[in-house]
């Protein structure tokens, strides 16, 4: 009966749009002294669930996504995108999924690109002929590229609870992330060739050659990242630090970051970092809970006396995600169901590299939808347009993510392939 109503608080808590670390929190210590538990042991409990190693690499790649918005480096990226493919039809709609895809191996969060990218490139698309609705749609879409492809503040978090390898998971990662961004490349040839009113601009060696000297020293990003942790020279953690690192000597040289903007980026990692570590204590405490209330065995058996196959596992999940995601934080869902989830996903024989993946990428389709929604937000403040206006544009981009999210479903080998080959 405590449990049931727990969860019934909870529920009520997040209907009256109660942050999430406070929605689980309040009800969850609540449990615990109804319970006959102190409060000293509630409070250890959410202590030990932000007290571990890799979880140090969030703050650090939240920091490096925020002084690489602040040095420039997106514009950079843009600028070699557009010299590139300025001459095609819908050009600037193909620059926004590849500055997406380059930012993305700075910043592993979609938030930090939406909020980066949109004022750069949904201004400038609506001026070359683009609708707002197409422009901040397709933004937002492709923001999502950035927590699926490594480095990913979601993939660290899963690896952490999961208790997997955090390389792996980022190698395995990285095809899901390309299929995407070429599951948006198809929905923009689809829908951009009937428009006559697209910009385009005439190509020159010369300009291509400026902007792919400009953008050198950003690659040089994903190189130190990945390269170190797949080598095994850095912990995905230490990696983080090396990144923020050669990003801070980066702006320095490009004379685009200072004083002031770094202690800004220092602030604005300070107060994602709060609010994702109390969110992290919160769910640390309910799953603590819902351990003791023996909830993974009765999914687990609930789950097995349904379906013995593999394939319908998985999609029961991705239904269930999904509709997690339209109402609650996508890293709470994560603390509280992948260790509810995966022992079952073990047990009918997927790999957990391959289960999260797929996790990730349906709860991050989660930040598209309202009404969290959080990149909808985001994309709303940064060009001062109503909400509904900018998930009516978000609309047809679904279609392309979530035909992405099926085949990673019915193809693990997308997800393992490189992990494997790579010896992870």
């Amino acid at each position: 009966m405590s449990l049931w109503i727990l969860i019934a608080l909870i529920a009520i808590l997040l209907a009256l749009r109660v942050p999430v670390g406070f929605a689980f929190l309040g009800p969850s210590v609540a449990y615990m002294i109804i319970e006959g538990n102190s409060t000293g042991l509630a409070l250890r409990v959410a202590a030990d669930g932000v007290s571990s190693f890799p979880l140090l690499a969030v703050p650090l790649f939240i920091l490096l996504g925020s002084i690489a918005n602040r040095a420039g480096i997106a514009d950079r990226i843009f600028d070699f995108a557009l010299s590139a493919l300025g001459r095609i039809k819908g050009n600037l709609a193909y620059v926004n999924i590849g500055t997406s895809v380059g930012f993305a191996w700075m910043s592993g969060s979609a938030l930090a690109d939406a909020a980066a990218l949109g004022k750069l490139q949904v201004p400038a698309m609506v001026r070359g002929g683009y609708s707002f609705r197409f422009a901040a749609g397709l933004t937002s879409a492709s923001s999502l590229i950035a927590p699926v492809m490594p480095p990913s503040i979601p993939a660290v978090i899963y690896a952490s609870v999961a208790t997997v390898s955090t390389g792996a998971l980022f190698a395995g990662s990285v095809l899901p992330a390309m299929l995407i961004a070429l599951g948006l490349v198809i929905t923009v040839f689809v829908m951009v060739r009937k428009n006559p009113n697209l910009t385009t601009i005439r190509f020159s060696w010369a300009v291509l050659g400026r902007a792919g000297l400009r953008v050198l020293g950003p690659l040089g990003a994903p190189i130190i990242i990945l390269g170190g942790i797949l080598g095994g020279f850095f912990t995905p953690t230490e990696a983080a630090a090396v990144g923020v690192a050669y990003m801070i000597v980066l702006g320095l040289i490009y004379r685009t970051l200072n004083l002031k903007a770094i202690v800004d980026a220092l602030k604005e990692t300070a107060a994602v970092t709060g609010a994702i570590a109390l969110i992290l204590a919160a769910a640390a405490l309910l799953g603590w809970i819902l351990a003791r209330e023996r909830a993974p065995q009765a999914v687990a058996d609930g789950l097995t006396s349904l379906t013995d196959n593999p394939i319908v596992f998985l999609l029961l999940v991705n239904v269930i995600l999904i509709l997690l995601g339209m109402v609650i934080d996508a890293t709470a869902i994560l603390l509280i169901t992948v260790p509810v989830l995966l022992p079952v996903a073990v047990q009918y024989g997927i790999d957990p590299i391959h289960f999260g993946v797929v996790m990730i990428v349906n709860l991050m389709i989660g930040l598209l939808t309202p009404p969290v929604g959080s990149v909808l937000y985001v994309m709303s403040s940064v060009t001062n347009r109503p909400v509904d206006e900018v998930f009516r544009g978000v609309l047809p981009f679904l279609i392309p993510l979530l035909a992405v999210l099926g085949l990673l479903t019915f193809f693990p080998q997308i997800v393992t392939i490189v992990p494997t080959l790579l010896g992870l």
